[in-house]
């Protein structure tokens, strides 16, 4: 079976290199050779390859650069994602596609469910939502996998940022009124290589929006204090942790307070659940980039 497999150094994209290489043939497209904001380049790398799975494991994801770059936040997360999905319908071939939870507002008090009514709060999570739409509207077999606090041992992240703050300041200052689950990429990966054995196998389960996080939830400075505490053990230093309001910590791009994915129905449809995020960080730490 052909995949191909766009984005090259994303920290999903970078996992999922690892969990698809020796599963089928795999074509993997940075931004150099596929750039989502060109439609024509799009069209002609998916026409020539005609792979038989399209998996879209790239995004703009800067949050507060696309306050001031909405354009090209949607031209690759709205655009691109909806031209995939047409040129995957042409080909019969499943579309595999990662969205967020900042599609949500974060005003629930319960974790969010895929019936629930998106509501992003910035522009960012409002390209996103555009992007799983036009998806929708094509129809097909495809799967949007929202997730959230994503993370890795390589790349940009709040882990690597924490650990070197951590370890080269006194004090740090951490947000604690937003909650949510941090979620390794190695473990969406490898949800995703379930997923994908599930399907060649005849047993898929429903297509469609479907939420992966990993289990548990926390906080962004219950997420540093779990850093740092592997820092301690490990006998490096660590600077003293502040928790302070969302108030206190203003950004371009304001984020809900909730960020909770209530992934019960994967579990059901698919039988995929995530380790517990503390699993997860644990896992990621001891994994060699």
């Amino acid at each position: 079976m052909s995949i191909l497999l766009i984005g090259e150094h994303g920290q999903v994209s970078r996992e999922l290199q690892r969990c698809l290489s020796g599963m089928s043939d795999l074509v993997v497209r940075g931004s150099a050779q596929l750039d989502l904001g060109n439609s024509a380049q799009i069209r002609e790398q998916v026409q020539a390859l005609r792979p038989q799975l399209i998996i879209n494991a790239a995004a703009y994801t800067a949050v507060d650069l696309a306050e001031s770059e909405q354009e090209r936040a949607f031209a690759i997360n709205a655009e691109a994602p909806g031209l995939l999905a047409e040129l995957a319908a042409e080909l019969h071939a499943p579309l595999i596609h990662y969205s967020t939870d900042y599609v949500f507002d974060g005003s629930l008090d319960r974790p969010y469910r895929e019936t629930d009514a998106p509501n992003p709060l910035n522009v960012y999570g409002r390209s996103k939502l555009a992007g799983e739409q036009a998806i929708a509207r094509v129809g097909g077999a495809h799967l949007i996998l929202r997730t959230s606090w994503v993370y890795a041992n390589h790349g940009r992240n709040f882990l690597l940022t924490l650990q070197r703050l951590l370890q080269t300041r006194e004090q740090v200052s951490v947000v604690s009124d937003q909650i949510g689950a941090p979620t390794w990429a190695g473990s969406i990966a490898q949800a995703t290589a379930e997923l994908i054995q599930q399907w060649l196998t005849g047993q898929p389960g429903s297509w469609g929006i479907h939420h992966l996080t990993a289990q548990g939830e926390t906080s962004w400075f219950g997420f540093a204090e779990a850093i740092g505490d592997t820092l301690r053990e490990a006998g490096q230093p660590c600077a003293r942790l502040l928790p302070i309001s969302s108030a206190e910590y203003p950004t371009a791009a304001p984020r809900p307070l909730n960020s909770r994915l209530d992934c019960s129905q994967l579990q059901a449809d698919w039988r995929i659940q995530l380790p517990h995020w503390r699993e997860g960080l644990t896992a990621c730490l001891s994994h060699s980039d």
